[in-house]
């Protein structure tokens, strides 16, 4: 038997079989097999039925769990090879792992790197993987050639489906019968960039037809920039060693270089055990302000010195601005922000070269870190939109995705809907604005514990409610949101929920509550508020455009429906009839022929059933009208 096969019981649950499989990693038609030895077996049609059911989920955690495994495939290449270069002794051997890893992580038939060489004038081959044709790995391209050609005039990264049917770029005789000898067909290929300058091209390619995805395209262009500043690191330590071979016949020079070196080093191993340990920005910052012996700050690109930090990032160096010296923090053609020298005028060449590596180290660590938050706000995202369309009702399942994400299901939540309120430009405009107040309420979800995701619209969020009232939640997150994103969102709450793994349909109904509370506030002119259902009381009924009365009685004198149910007791007919005798303890003894002591037994339990204030006017009224609506939803009624 295969490992694969997978032997269904009808005692066991439709989803054991595929769990086992996902427990082995079987292959996809391995997932096929429950079903049909279901139907072989002549089990049930009900149970077929939960077996085809459950396979899709099934199939989608599969590619979930494929994917992190993928993601963190990338990024442990991305970390190995970022260990290479902060230990690099070898160029050669730090390339090769570069072509090699790139090639296993895309999974393509072959990977190559080529340089720019100056005195020739043209371009070689310097690495390749998977290369099967001497001829190919001995090619040399003129300048502008080939699809490399394009790639370095544009400074951008190229891809082409079918390398002989495509005409955008220039084919020469030697180049395609390079190609051709090596049997290559798709080609992807992205620029390596020291500073505004192509020095060379990173490829990957198959023998076959193939479109590359964006976040391969991406995974090749950080390895083209890893790749680039090995090469860097390369020429800056031949650079160094020549300086000290001229400054041997000067002692105090030598020991002013030899210092100066080992700073350099000594922030390249702080850079690099910050990256393997994941620290974080302003550990940079520290850690570069004392090997400089300075003051370095990361700072908002919109904070440093605007023609200053364009002047940087033109030239691919650090420059000086007054007393200070600035280089930026970027990745691709996005601006993240800049590390600021303070106060250090004359700055050594190499310690330039240090500061400019920092910000390199910056760059990747924000990237990092802005990874992994919206891979946590996709996951937080697809979550509550399970518990939203109650697709996945396995209590454990749901319990365990949310302790994933620190979030607790056992626990008491509110669920909110939020809305922009404010005039937009255009439709891009819009889109941006909701885009930011998405990215607004994944972040509070996520210090709350909670969870968020964009919907109809607007944004959706699960937030537990501890000690504090719906209201006061409502109330709270429009004005976090609305300060985030520079203008007024309305939010509107339900009522507290509880037991949403064992019942997550009523996130939903809590979702359609908060919805109709939201166009209450619009209705009543409270744009940029919060309110939650309990807040209007009858009123909601009137305001709202989807009339809950359901939701209303359950609200209003549900635990005295509840009792009676129960106990089997008659308190609903004791408010009833109290209600209708003017709220007289003396008349409603006469209508109802029992004790005066009785009734007020009874309304001593509603009152503990319903609060103390229950025989306020403002909640008299609603009582009554619940009862009202009650008797009419059950006119058969005694």
């Amino acid at each position: 038997m295969s490992r694969d096969h997978v032997q269904p019981a009808p005692s066991r649950s439709p989803e054991a079989p595929y769990l086992e499989l996902l427990a082995r990693d079987a292959s996809v038609e391995a997932y096929e097999q429950p079903v049909l030895l279901a139907r072989a077996e002549g089990l049930p049609a009900d149970r077929i039925a939960a077996l085809e059911q459950a396979r899709p989920l099934a199939l989608r955690v599969r590619a979930e769990l494929e994917g992190r495994r993928r993601r963190e495939a990338e990024l442990s290449a991305l970390f190995e090879t970022a260990h290479d270069l902060a230990g690099l002794r070898d160029l050669d051997a730090v390339l090769q792992a570069i072509v090699q890893r790139a090639r296993s992580l895309l999974g393509t038939d072959v990977a190559y790197l080529t340089l720019n060489d100056p005195a020739r004038g043209d371009t070689y081959m310097r690495v390749t993987e998977g290369s099967v044709s001497a001829h190919f790995q001995q090619l040399r391209l003129g300048l502008g050639e080939g699809l490399g050609g394009l790639v370095a005039q544009t400074t951008r990264p190229y891809v082409t489906d079918d390398y002989f049917q495509d005409a955008r770029f220039q084919h020469t005789f030697t180049i395609d019968a390079g190609v051709r000898d090596e049997g290559l067909v798709a080609i992807l290929g992205v620029p390596l960039m020291l500073g505004p300058h192509v020095i060379g091209v990173l490829f990957a390619a198959d023998r076959r037809a193939r479109v590359f995805e964006r976040e391969q395209i991406a995974l090749l262009g950080s390895f083209a920039a890893l790749a680039a500043a090995a090469i860097d690191a390369a020429n800056l330590l031949t650079e160094t060693r020549a300086a000290l071979a001229g400054l041997e016949r000067a002692n105090e020079i030598i020991r002013d270089r030899s210092a100066v070196i080992e700073r350099a080093s000594d922030v390249h191993d702080r850079l690099a055990e910050l990256v393997l340990r994941g620290g974080g920005v302003h550990d940079v910052a520290a850690a570069v302000s004392e090997v400089l012996d300075g003051t370095v700050e990361f700072t908002e690109a919109g904070a440093a010195p605007a023609e200053a930090l364009e002047a940087s990032r033109a030239e691919g160096h650090a420059v000086r601005h007054g007393e200070d010296w600035i280089a930026p923090v970027a990745a691709g053609g996005e601006l993240l922000g800049a590390l600021v020298l303070r106060g250090h005028p004359g700055l050594d060449p190499v310690d330039q070269r240090t500061l400019e590596r920092a910000a390199m180290v910056t760059s990747l660590l924000l990237l990092a870190r802005r990874s992994a938050a919206e891979a946590e706000q996709r996951v937080r995202g697809e979550l509550l939109d399970d518990l939203l369309d109650a697709r996945d009702r396995d209590p454990r399942l749901l319990r365990e995705r949310a302790a994933r994400l620190h979030a607790d299901l056992d626990a008491t939540h509110v669920v909110l809907a939020a809305r922009l309120d404010g005039p937009a430009a255009d439709a891009d405009e819009e889109a941006a604005a909701r885009r930011r107040l998405w990215s607004a309420a994944s972040h509070l979800a996520a210090t709350r514990h909670g969870l968020a995701a964009a919907r109809d619209g607007g944004t959706v969020l699960l937030l537990p409610l501890g000690t504090d009232s719906a209201t006061d939640v409502a109330r709270r997150t429009a004005r976090h949101l609305g300060t985030a994103v520079h203008q007024p969102v309305t939010v509107g709450a339900s009522a507290p929920v509880t037991d949403l793994a064992a019942r997550p349909e009523t996130v939903a109904a809590a979702y359609a509550e908060g919805r109709r509370c939201l166009d209450a506030l619009h209705l009543l002119g409270r744009a940029g508020d919060g309110a939650a259902a309990e807040d209007f009381g009858f009123l909601g009924l009137l305001l709202a455009g989807d009339r809950d009365v359901a939701g209303f009685v359950e609200r209003t004198v549900g635990p005295v429906v509840a009792y009676d149910e129960r106990r089997g007791t008659d308190l609903l007919h004791t408010l009833d009839a109290y209600f209708a005798c003017g709220m007289s303890p003396a008349r409603t003894k006469d209508a109802l022929h029992v004790h005066v002591n009785t009734v007020a037994q009874r309304l001593e339990r509603v009152g503990r059933l319903l609060g103390a204030d229950w025989q306020t006017p403002a909640r008299a009224l609603e009582i009554q009208l619940a009862l009202r609506l009650h008797r009419l939803a059950a006119p058969d009624r005694p």
